[in-house]
């Protein structure tokens, strides 16, 4: 006979009950069965080690079934119980056998929306069998009921929407390192079976037709647990802020990453130092030394009275010595000279911790090697701080004592803006009294700008002509400051001929903020391009010259995108007095990395890991912590927020510039991750470990997993909630659109601009990086897009298709009571037409707050399953890695296939923005976004008791109105819902590119 066995260990952290203390007592519910452990008197963090055994009847329909862990509180008087917590397994996420199972801690959830839990649990669960010769039950026995709830499946690995749903069911996965079988494995082959099952979905449903409340709620179709997202608890001061009883603790405001502390040594100058040499000259240098971690300053030549101004940090957990040794030398060409040294007591040395002022360094006197003063003094400050202090970022570091002085800056920490870029217009209109050499032949001319490395040109002028009309506009990025120069040239297309040339600075362009009145269009004469004929010209002054006729200004009043719509950071106007306050504060603690793979596989199998963040203009880098593959970081940044409908992305890269690497040398991709910021909850700290997942030739790769802290603070609601329905982009890009041609182009000279101004930077953040950041190759063809696309739009027709399906068994009596059901309701809206719309927007309301339950619990990240990475085919990762165009031999198959791929790539974004809307309806009522799923139940609420007490005809004719209302009557910005709409978060932020 076969059995489970619950195997109770212990609890943390529950939530107090009597007084500041619980008597905890576990109790398990299977089936019919209910049994329960001894109560624990007084003890929030209580330890049972017990065991608890149930029969199991029927082992076939045992992963349909569901145990219930439920922590109650055991009341001294009377028979009452208090609720503490409880955790739902599914049947089929229990291993078969004792040796497959793992004790895993599973956090304790809520009863009802206003439960007050906390804590967690610790067991583990496995079936044992009385008769080993016992026959597990069948793949076709297991698979049969789930045919029968659903026959519309368009791919069985990919999507199974359930009908009905009996229970709410959470399946955990192990946090070890060996990965224990889960629910979520992908789907196992036709004829073998796997236990405990590893299905894609939920098996714990009815028979009974599907519900329109399930159907509006369809599950995503799950990945590999390999790939999944991680919650983690680490002991960050945020999650201290407020104790169980409401009342503030102290905390710091670098609350957000685990508290490292450095002991940091400030080497100012020296004075009177004694001369060493028998030339009479002294080549000073400081070298500051604890145990075996040494850090050694700039020599400066021939100096008594040296000044260094560096500062050192030796991390505190990897101090093996109690004694700080800061030595004077002299440089030489054999060995250096010894000068004198102070000695500092580590366990002695102040703590100092921000916003405390800087430690003022001080005098101290030099001694020899036997104690005795020598000659000349030394300025130091030595103290013992934190990752907070402001010296962190450029202070030398200790796991960084291999790296010359030269390249150190490439390891430091550091935060960089993009710059501020603006649209350049040139609308050039007509020519007068061009000049060509051919005077016999008319010129067939058009006009060419050049502006900051980007060339356009014009269409050929309609008539042959030396006064020729264009009346054509030319759309350029304009970073500030505007030092560059504009070129404008007039050409001859049949000669190659240069008719006249006009070089104006960008400076001098006027500025317009929004639909103001354009500028006047001046005319500027044009002079041939030889430096000669100029210079005669500029002397003779020559009244007589080509004129060209052009109008420029720089529009200030859009928002220049140098990321993808979907994924943006940064919504703002270029123009400072159109932006917005700020609606809140969005805080990242980078703290650490786990099982990253060697990168430099020739120099030992090592990893130099380093971090970048990207929001808004602000990018931040972390600094570079050598040869690890479980980095620790823990450093945090801050951002302020102005839309809550914008994307935080985070890459990792391996560090090629740390020692003797060359200059064309590229940092190597690690890992990105995105997260939508209208996903979070305000003021909840999430911690996860996020994988690292790259698209290789050769396939998927996880390169380890990234645990990031973050929180969103909302300081504005109601700025937050208006944001909702107002337009998604300034008002500009809606009054005076920008053509889609210009759009992708604009895109790539915007991201070229600020990857060349960033790699300037010193520090440079490289170009590779930004690149990879901004997804440059966004826009190019891939099968595998194209595929993942088309499966997001299949996903979203499988819940027509089971509404459809779901009517049609109505139809047909499958189901008799429902079908008398839908027949009362039918009557009761035909006698009382003025209850449909109240009743729509009603039955919103009612899916919304019963798809509550089902809200995501932790942000979005990259989906591999979704992005059908994880079983690409190699010509189609071939297909994606190849360059544009082909490196193919055959001119014609070269030609043919990079048409297809030109075309290809035009109909994958119509299917990805398809797919995006579609998944945008699908989370009006999803609570992806809670702010926008509560406006709306919120508002189908008021709408529902606004139409019930307005007669259904008045309503008719307001709507019918309002949407045959004269154009005068109609604005050019978007309504209040289609902002609405633009607004909800799509799965686009999720695909993994």
């Amino acid at each position: 006979m076969t059995k489970l066995v619950v195997q109770i260990l212990d609890a943390g952290d529950l939530m107090p009950k009597d007084g500041d203390s619980a008597n905890p007592f576990v109790e398990v519910d299977f089936g019919n069965q209910k049994q329960r452990t001894r109560t624990i008197h007084t003890d929030l963090n209580p330890s049972w080690n017990e065991n608890l055994v149930f029969n199991i009847t029927d082992p076939r329909q045992f992963p349909n079934t569901t145990i219930d862990v439920v922590v109650y509180n055991d009341r001294k008087s009377g028979h009452r119980r208090d609720f503490l917590g409880r955790v739902r397994i599914s049947g089929m996420s229990v291993p078969r056998s004792e040796h497959e199972a793992n004790i895993q801690r599973y956090p304790l959830d809520k009863r009802g929306l206003f439960s007050h839990i906390k804590g967690d649990i610790g067991f583990r669960m496995y079936l044992t069998h009385d008769d080993d010769s016992t026959p597990p039950p069948q793949t076709a026995d297991f698979e049969t009921p789930l045919q029968e709830i659903n026959p519309n499946i368009f791919d069985q690995e990919e999507l199974q929407v359930p009908k009905k749903k009996e229970k709410d069911v959470k399946t955990f996965h192990s946090i070890g390192a060996a990965p224990a079988a889960t629910a979520a494995s992908v789907a196992p082959p036709p004829m073998e079976f796997k236990w405990p099952p590893p299905m894609a979905t939920r098996m714990d449903f009815s028979q009974a037709g599907p519900s329109p409340a399930t159907v509006m709620h369809l599950p995503a179709p799950k990945q590999n647990p390999e790939y999944a997202l991680v919650e983690t608890s680490p002991p960050l001061a945020a999650r201290l802020r407020y104790g169980y009883r409401g009342k503030d603790k102290i905390i710091s405001t670098y609350d957000m990453v685990e508290q490292m502390h450095f002991l940091y040594v400030n080497v100012v100058k020296a004075k009177d130092l004694p001369v060493m040499d028998v030339s009479g000259s002294l080549d000073p240098y400081v070298e500051v030394k604890v145990g075996n971690y040494k850090g050694v300053t700039k020599h400066l030549e021939k100096n008594q009275n040296p000044v260094w101004k560096q500062i050192f940090a030796f991390a505190k957990e990897t101090l093996q010595a109690s004694l700080l040794e800061v030595t004077v030398k002299d440089k030489d060409l054999g060995k250096d000279d010894f000068v004198g040294r102070v000695l500092f007591d580590i366990p002695e040395a102040p703590l100092r911790v921000p916003p405390d002022s800087p430690l003022a360094p001080q005098w101290y006197k030099l001694v020899d090697k036997k104690g005795i003063k020598a000659k000349g003094e030394v300025m130091l400050a030595v103290w013992m701080g934190t990752q907070a202090d402001e010296f962190f970022s450029d202070a030398w570091h200790s796991d960084a004592h291999r790296v010359s002085h030269g390249n150190l800056a490439n390891t430091r920490s550091k935060v960089y803006f993009s710059p501020k870029l603006y649209y350049l217009r040139a609308q050039v209109i007509e020519a007068q009294d061009l000049i060509p050499s051919d005077k016999s032949k008319p010129p067939d001319t058009f006009v060419r700008i050049q502006f900051c490395n980007q060339g356009k040109v014009t269409k050929p002028s309609q008539m042959r002509v030396i006064n020729p009309v264009w009346n054509e506009e030319l759309m350029f990025v304009a970073p500030e400051p505007f030092e560059d120069f504009i070129i404008i040239t007039v050409e001859d297309r049949g000669t190659a001929e240069i008719l006249g040339r006009v070089i104006l600075p960008s400076r001098e362009v006027p500025q317009r903020i929004e639909s103001t009145k354009l500028p006047d269009a001046r005319w500027y004469n044009l002079h041939r391009p030889f430096i000669a004929q100029l210079e005669e010209t500029e002397k003779k002054k020559e009244k007589f010259s080509s004129k060209i006729h052009v109008r420029l200004w720089i529009d200030s009043g859009y928002h220049v995108l140098d990321e993808s719509t979907h994924f943006s950071s940064d919504l703002q106007p270029s123009s400072k007095i159109l932006r917005k306050d700020s609606i809140g504060v969005l805080e990242l603690g980078i703290l650490s990395a786990r099982n990253l793979l060697p990168m430099k596989s020739k120099e030992g199998k090592t990893t130099d890991a380093y971090c970048v963040a990207k929001y808004g203009n602000k990018w931040v880098r972390t600094r570079t912590l050598l040869e690890t593959l479980a980095p620790r970081w823990n450093e945090q940044y801050t951002w302020e927020v102005y839309d809550p409908c914008t994307v935080i992305t985070i890459g990792v890269f391996d560090n090629a510039h740390t020692n003797g690497s060359k200059e064309d040398a590229k940092d190597q991709r690690i890992g990105k991750v995105r997260i939508r910021l209208s996903t979070l909850e305000i003021d909840k700290v999430y911690t996860h470990y996020y994988p690292l997942l790259v698209l290789q030739p050769s396939g998927l790769k996880k390169h380890g997993e990234l645990q990031l802290a973050l929180r969103f603070t909302c300081t504005a609601w109601a700025n937050m909630l208006t944001q909702y329905g107002k337009p998604l982009l300034p008002k500009m890009h809606y009054l005076q659109p920008i053509p889609v041609r210009h759009m992708d182009l604009l895109r790539f000279h915007a991201m070229n601009i600020v990857a060349t101004r960033l790699s300037r930077a010193e520090p440079p953040l490289r170009r590779e990086a930004v690149e990879y950041m901004l997804d440059v190759d966004y826009h190019m063809f891939s099968l595998r897009r194209s595929k993942a696309n088309f499966n997001r739009i299949m996903l979203l027709l499988s819940g027509i298709t089971a509404i459809y399906r779901w009517f049609n068994d109505v139809c047909i009596w499958k189901n008799p009571i429902t079908t008398c059901l839908v027949h009362v309701l039918f009557f009761i809206l035909v006698c009382y037409p003025e209850l449909i719309l109240p009743t729509v927007f009603l039955y919103l309301f009612v899916i919304g707050i019963w798809n509550y339950r089902f809200r995501p619990m932790n942000p979005p990240h990259m989906d591999a399953r979704l992005s059908q990475a994880e079983h690409a085919l190699p010509d189609e990762l071939e297909e994606e890695f190849d360059n544009f165009p082909t490196t193919k031999h055959i001119d014609t198959v070269r030609m043919r296939y990079d048409r297809l791929r030109s075309v290809a790539g035009k109909v994958q974004t119509v299917v990805g923005d398809l797919a995006t809307q579609g998944e945008r309806a699908q989370a009006i009522l999803g609570w992806r976004d809670p702010r926008a799923t509560a406006l709306f139940i919120i508002f189908s609420l008021m709408w529902a008791v606004f139409i019930y007490v307005t007669p259904f005809q008045v309503v008719a004719i307001l709507i019918g109105l309002y949407l045959l209302r004269h154009p005068r009557l109609r604005r050019k910005l978007p309504s209040v819902p289609v902002n609405f709409f633009k607004r909800l978060p799509s799965k686009a932020d999720m695909m993994l590119l």
